[in-house]
């Protein structure tokens, strides 16, 4: 007695169909699953076993093999209980009619029978649909994120009786209705700009950097804000496009880290602890799992008292920064996932924090300074756009109330309306911000007249620049212009774009 069912597993955040065989005949009592199974899947068999028992079907007496084909594709996850449990069942003919070949199954068996929810059960869906499968069967706990999806119809389900008698016809379950945009106005964040007293700089930045999507660095003393601006910045931040919900809900989904699966409104905001090591930030373990990068995919990630975390740690990011992608190697698998976020830093300028400060006396000796501001390197500093020295609250902002301090509402109209233009002008290209410009785009869309080019050089051989600085510093005066509805850039952008290149100078040399 021979059965064939389909389904997925995935390595990284594609799909790959596999087909579930089962060989049922007579001979020594036995239960095989072959096929490159990991431990998940060789657990399966008690799983099965116990659910197909306690859902009031008799199991079949003989030697049992499941082939997992490809053979030479490596499989994990418990998703695959569910199919190898159906392929047992019609191989046994308890399932009249085998199932057809467009029709997939995924999910959890529990001992009593019931379907469990699964990680990654939305990327396995879009992978399904591209792999051209009609139907799906998916755990009822995962009908959130799996209606997202149309040109596929999903059935969920709580129970193997339940599928059982659905491909018997024995039972009619309607497919999802699949899930409509919302459409509804931004949802306000509790923290807002309004907050902040004082620290027009630090806020005009954080405004520029939510604008073009450049990174940004904070650099004060303990006490002046940094923390409390960055935490307020993805209330500046434009919505969430449908596309990009999509792409940062699969990877909430593949991690376990989906809230009642539901599709990811919010742009993301990761704030990970500085003693976090370089697998947790980046990624890995031996099948290459998303790290915090990833996660922060299409939002923000704040790594605050940067110098903190381990000088390796902060090196890993160079190549998400610049491709907006990290791809991690195992000896199992090499897989690429997407890291395309908005980094911001903060750190105090000396291991005290006062180096600097006229307000308090500075502590550090010459040789703890440079070591501690060694730990950030040059590289890193020339990825990251903005920077910022952040100074003390003044008592004045503090007590003053006669100063309305703008809201969060107020500056993410001009942020939106910035990132309407550079959509506008990137339309028919794959870049969506002005920080994502290469050298041919800088000079396609950026165009300075003799006066600018003039200071351009001036302040490049003054504060030795090196062409990726001198480049960002193009790009964000373009962001600057775009927030002032400015069609060139003038000499005031320019002026500011290059003040925030310069601070670095003071620390680093």
């Amino acid at each position: 007695m021979y059965s064939k069912i389909m389904t997925c597993v995935l390595q990284g955040l594609d799909g790959f169909k596999i087909e579930v065989e089962s060989d049922i005949s007579t001979g020594l009592n036995s239960f095989n699953i072959v096929g490159l199974p990991d431990i998940s899947i060789k657990e399966s068999k008690e799983r099965v076993r116990a659910a197909i028992g306690n859902s009031g079907y008799k199991f079949p007496i003989g030697r049992i093999t499941i082939n997992l084909a490809p053979a030479n594709l490596k499989k994990e996850g418990s998703q695959l209980d569910l199919s190898i449990a159906i392929s047992i069942l019609t191989a046994n003919g308890v399932i009249i009619s085998p199932p057809a070949e467009d029709i997939a199954f995924i999910g959890e068996l529990s001992l009593d029978g019931r379907i469990i929810s699964i990680d990654g059960a939305l990327p396995m869906i879009i992978s399904l649909k591209e792999l051209g499968f009609k139907k799906c069967i998916v755990p009822k706990d995962n009908k959130e994120e799996c209606s997202l999806i149309d040109g596929i119809d999903i059935y969920p389900v709580k129970d193997l009786n339940q599928v059982v008698d659905f491909l018997n016809e024995s039972l009619n379950i309607e497919p999802l209705d699949i899930y409509k945009e919302d459409t509804t106005e931004y949802e306000d964040y509790e923290l807002d700009f309004q907050d902040i007293k004082g620290q027009e700089n630090l806020k005009r930045a954080m405004e520029i950097s939510a604008a073009g999507n450049h990174n940004l660095i904070m650099i004060g003393p303990p006490g002046s804000g940094k923390t409390m601006a960055a935490m307020r910045l993805p209330s500046i931040m434009p919505k969430l496009s449908f596309e990009e919900s999509i792409e940062c809900t699969k990877i909430y989904s593949v991690t376990g880290n989906l809230k009642e699966n539901k599709l990811i409104k919010n742009r993301p905001f990761r704030n990970p602890h500085h003693t976090s090591s370089s697998v947790a930030l980046i990624g890995g373990g031996r099948i290459p799992k998303p790290g915090e990068i990833s996660l922060a995919h299409n939002g923000t990630l704040f790594l605050d008292e940067l110098p903190e975390f381990n000088k390796s740690t902060i090196e890993v990011l160079r190549q998400p920064l610049e491709e907006g992608s990290v791809t991690i190697s195992r000896a199992n698998a090499s897989l690429t996932y997407p890291a395309n976020f908005l980094l911001i830093a903060g750190m105090n300028p000396c291991p005290c924090g006062y180096y600097g400060q006229q307000t308090q006396q500075c502590t550090c000796t010459i040789p703890q300074i440079q070591r501690y501001l060694n730990k950030i390197s040059k590289p890193i500093l020339d990825r990251i756009d903005l920077h910022i020295e952040v100074s003390p609250v003044k008592f004045k902002d503090l007590t003053e109330k006669t100063k309305k301090e703008e809201s969060s509402k107020e500056i993410r109209k001009r942020v939106v309306k910035a990132r309407e233009i550079q959509k506008l002008r990137f339309k028919n290209t794959n870049i969506l911000y002005n920080s994502q410009m290469n050298s041919k785009e800088i000079d396609k869309y950026i165009k300075l007249d003799d006066d600018l080019k003039k200071i351009c050089e001036l302040a490049f051989h003054k504060y030795k620049f090196s062409a990726r600085s001198f480049n960002k510093i193009l790009k964000i005066s373009r962001t600057i212009a775009d927030l002032e509805n400015s069609k060139n850039i003038k000499k005031s952008h320019l002026l500011e774009a290059i003040r925030y290149r310069t601070v670095d100078k003071k620390y680093w040399g």
